[in-house]
């Protein structure tokens, strides 16, 4: 009854609102769905990261001036996105009782709101993680909980096992009068970009298996839309590390109404596909290339991605020696160059990012991408293979965006093999731009040199040392 009430609330919020707020909140391109925009038309394009729990601290002014600090750094360097879990301790409103929930937790979420807000953060809230009712604590001391205790028969809860939670309508009333009570406090805030059902559902032990998962997800889908008419509404799967899970990838990024296809995808030692052992830029780039193929009418976002130990055992130790943040712009530049509607959204944010102080790489993506407008130019993706270089291309209407990588330079030469790269001069012939172009923009993301160029004949000569991005402007434009 109090879910209907605040439905037939929040349908008349979405109708009656102004303009004037309207206009902050984050919706998926009427012109061009594989971007994203504010609902005034204006391209969004989310560079950031997953900053999803505070791993270390448990204080919560500390914890606050944490992520202050972070939103602080990530906005100086352009960023406009993170990822937070509501499931996380230190953000758990559902901690003591089923569907009881906690006012106090909700307020340090209200604080996280103001912060993003003060820094121009937008948040993608994923509203569950767990995997089991118990028996799967944190599997270290800085990582959380997969299981909800306070949901089994064993601790006075409700529920006998994730069962019960899929398929009985208690367990779904349990999710959803969650999801009511966030609607209650933050279904008008344009702070936020979207919500997310769960992570990596595929992961839960539930008896059905991925067709159960699957069947959940289309019911749930539209429900949490209805209370959240404002923002996105998602699902996300399990590291996308074997090529059985394609089927899957294809069945949940089909589902109409979910609003992003989102991938996950990590360099595994471990992993059963050879790709994921790759250079990371080809790692990262395959894994849009096919999401892309599987929908071509949404956003496809790479919104988890770095390098682990051999099965997700911790995160690489490759991160240690990695102080200048290799992986972190291949994994950032590689998927939006790919087609993707965002750049590569990290994990491992205090374990790499954070404490080799790599924000830096942020903005040098958004001084590459500057003055773009991926929706309105209805960039086209393409990649070709010259002189061991890899270019990936987004053809445009007015220009074409080209982020050039050094086939003889990754992380396997510089953080195993300790080679720098050497400056590498390349004559890049120009046929693949299909017309004449009036000059070059080069940008340089290690350096943030930027020079202009006239094209004067059909080959342009580069010289750049691991990567560079070339703006082709049409002559006319």
């Amino acid at each position: 009854m109090v879910r209907n009430i605040l439905y037939m609330m929040i349908l008349y919020s979405f109708f009656s609102c102004g303009k004037e707020r309207d206009q902050n909140f984050i919706r998926v391109s009427k012109v061009n769905p594989c971007y994203l925009e504010y609902s005034d038309g204006t391209p969004f394009i989310p560079v950031g990261l997953n900053i999803c729990w505070e791993r270390f601290e448990t204080d919560e002014t500390k914890v606050l001036q944490l992520y202050e600090q972070r939103f602080r750094n990530l906005s100086e360097n352009g960023g406009n996105y993170t990822r937070i879990w509501l499931s996380a301790p230190f953000f758990e409103v559902e901690h003591k009782k089923a569907g009881e929930f906690d006012e106090n937790r909700a307020k340090r979420i209200d604080k996280l709101l103001e912060l993003a807000t003060k820094y121009g953060i937008k948040i993608k809230f994923c509203l569950e993680n767990f995997r089991k009712l118990t028996g799967y604590s944190a599997p270290f001391s800085s990582s959380v909980a997969f299981d909800k205790p306070i949901y089994s028969f064993d601790n006075q809860g409700p529920l006998n096992d994730m069962t019960d939670f899929f398929k009985t309508q208690q367990g779904k009333d349990l999710y959803l009068d969650r999801v009511a009570f966030f609607a209650s406090r933050y279904a008008d805030n344009p702070t936020v970009m979207g919500w997310e059902l769960w992570n990596e559902i595929n992961s839960v032990s539930f008896s059905e298996g991925i067709a159960g998962e699957l069947e959940w997800t289309r019911e749930m889908l539209p429900v949490v839309k209805s209370y959240f008419p404002h923002h996105l509404v998602m699902q996300s799967l399990g590291s996308f590390d074997n090529e059985k899970y394609q089927e899957w990838y294809m069945d949940f990024s089909s589902i109409s109404d979910n609003e992003i296809a989102q991938v996950h995808r990590y360099l595994d030692p471990g992993a059963v596909w050879d790709i994921c052992r790759a250079p990371m830029d080809s790692l990262a780039s395959q894994a849009v290339i096919l999401l892309r193929n599987m929908v071509v009418d949404k956003p496809v976002i790479l919104s988890e991605v770095g390098a682990v130990e051999a099965h997700h055992s911790g995160p690489s130790k490759l991160y240690e020696s990695d102080t200048l943040g290799i992986l972190l712009h291949d994994l950032i530049f590689a998927p939006f160059f790919s087609g993707a509607a965002a750049p590569g959204q990290s994990w491992h944010w205090q374990y790499y990012i954070e404490k080799n102080n790599l924000w830096w790489h942020f903005g040098r993506f958004s001084h590459a991408t500057e003055n773009v407008n991926p929706i309105t130019e209805q960039y086209q993706p393409d990649f070709f293979m010259h002189d061991q270089v890899r270019f990936y291309c987004l053809k445009g209407n007015t220009h074409t965006l080209v982020w050039c990588r050094d086939v003889l330079s990754n992380w396997h030469t510089e953080l195993i093999g300790n080679v720098l790269p050497g400056s590498r001069t390349v004559k890049l012939p120009l046929e693949f731009l299909g017309s004449k172009v009036s000059n070059v923009e080069q940008y340089d993301p290690w350096s943030d040199m930027r020079k202009v160029t006239h094209v004067v004949d059909d080959t342009l000569e580069i010289t750049f040392k691991r990567s560079i991005v070339l703006r082709f402007n049409r002559q006319n434009h």
